[in-house]
């Protein structure tokens, strides 16, 4: 096989919509993934329904999950309010295990389609403080990835990419705008309403408002 393929975490947010560019840019055949985990803020999936389109994707799948079933978390727990100010510590916004879940899930499409790279739109520079957005994080489920499948046994190893990982939002925000994203397709708020728009208050809304501050860029945020 010829083709270089990827399968791509796909959140609808600005972060996941520039690292699908970036694996287009790069060549890859681009196989998207987003979740439908019981999340508070639904609209991402529309949002990243919008960027699959946009960017051209070869196929984009939604998988459903029932995260909202463990809780635990103020995204899939609306009895716990979404922080609307800075807070020490990590945030209850963290989603236990989610992005070991949803790389897992990746993993095994990967092995499907007999793609080698698995991308993730993680961050460790201007971010909320999730655990498992950390390279530590990274590296062990790569190491993991190629320990625990068929495909890794054999040699055809997997490989995490996570190209964002020591970018600031504003250098995310200009990768992106290199490669032709439109950043009015995205929703990055944790409690945007079911049109998209954001609250402007939440962790996510804040890092993307300063990074396109930074950017010297406009957010085309749409805010209720």
């Amino acid at each position: 096989m010829t083709e270089k393929r990827a399968v791509i975490l796909l959140s609808g947010g600005l972060d996941s919509a520039t690292v699908v560019a970036m694996a287009k840019a790069e060549g890859y055949s681009c196989y998207t993934m987003s979740f439908d985990y019981g999340q508070r803020h639904r609209a991402e999936l529309n949002a990243a329904a919008r960027v699959a389109r946009d960017l051209g994707v070869v196929e984009h799948k939604v998988i459903g999950l029932s995260l909202d079933g463990i809780g635990g978390s103020a995204l899939t727990d609306s009895s716990i309010d979404v922080p609307e100010a800075p807070s020490e510590g990590i945030p209850v916004t963290y989603v236990p295990a989610r992005n070991t879940v949803f790389l897992s899930l990746a993993l095994g499409w990967a092995e499907v389609l007999e793609a080698r790279d698995i991308f993730i739109g993680v961050n460790a520079v201007d971010y909320s403080g999730y655990p498992d957005c950390r390279p530590e994080f990274v590296e062990a489920f790569e190491r993991m990835a190629n320990l625990a499948t068929k495909a890794g046994v054999e040699g055809n190893g997997f490989r995490i990419q996570a190209p964002l990982q020591n970018l600031s939002k504003a250098q995310i925000v200009q990768a992106g705008m290199a490669r032709g994203v439109d950043y009015s397709l995205t929703v990055s708020c944790y409690q945007a309403d079911d049109q998209g728009r954001a609250c402007g208050k939440c962790d996510s809304c804040r890092l993307r408002a300063d990074g396109f501050k930074a950017a010297g860029v406009e957010d085309p945020t749409r805010y209720f």
